[in-house]
């Protein structure tokens, strides 16, 4: 196809915006990341087991910090979702073009205030539950992200599905300007890669790149399509 999808602006491929968009989301990416990075960074209570061994690290942190990651995630991750427009710009396919904004509109309304925050308010609720009352503060934490945090977890689990499949299958069946193999700068390859981290052990290191699992799959994914962007230019000019 020769026309590029113009989200309400000119119709003509417009690099330098497409790379100014792939910019911008990387800096959402790496605010989102240093958050997520100070969130995790830390040690599980080996003593404990599931869920409650995950929570036992966010006990040490202030009510500041909490606030303060919250709110880095908040502005980093609705940067990213607004970014990913720059790859909605480079799919030639109408049917893939249109799967992958779906996905994308999806992320943008439940990734920031429907998941990131709500994690953030559950630690905080956490945290104040043990210093009030140990015995019951696990049971009604649960309870808590089943009703605050589930619901649009689940949500924002199926349009990233959605999303990831409009974007990989554009890249990989030839819909965008860029080599076939560039599928690889998606977001599930570089959090599956991150993920693997997991088998490590429990350190403090490798429990802060875990937490950071989706912004370091964003990291991966502007970052590729900027490295490659000028293979992708060449073979349009």
């Amino acid at each position: 196809m020769s026309t590029f999808n113009d989200i309400g602006i000119s119709r003509q491929l417009d690099w330098n915006r497409i790379r100014k968009l792939f910019i911008i989301g990387l800096v959402g990416a790496i605010m989102t990341f240093i958050g997520d990075w100070l969130l995790g960074y830390g040690v599980y209570d080996e003593s404990l087991t599931g869920l409650e061994r995950k929570l036992s690290q966010y006990l040490v942190l202030s009510d500041g910090k909490i606030f303060w990651l919250a709110f880095l995630g908040l502005i980093g991750i609705s940067l990213e979702g607004l970014c990913y427009f720059g790859i909605y710009r480079l799919i030639e396919n109408d049917t893939y073009a249109h799967i992958f904004r779906s996905g994308v509109f999806g992320y943008m309304l439940f990734a920031a205030c429907g998941v990131h925050v709500p994690c953030l308010s559950t630690v905080f609720f956490y945290k104040h539950m043990m210093l009030e009352s140990p015995e019951t503060a696990y049971d009604l934490t649960v309870k808590f992200g089943m009703y605050f945090l589930l619901p649009a977890m689940i949500l924002f689990l199926l349009f990233f599905i959605v999303m990831s499949i409009g974007q990989i299958g554009a890249f990989a069946k030839g819909h965008t300007p860029y080599p076939k193999w560039c599928w690889i700068f998606c977001l599930p390859i570089g959090m599956a890669s991150t993920m693997l981290l997991k088998l490590t052990g429990n350190h403090a290191i490798t429990n802060g790149l875990t937490a950071a699992w989706i912004s370091i799959g964003n990291i991966w994914m502007f970052g590729g399509l900027l490295l490659t962007m000028k293979l992708a230019k060449n073979r349009r000019s």
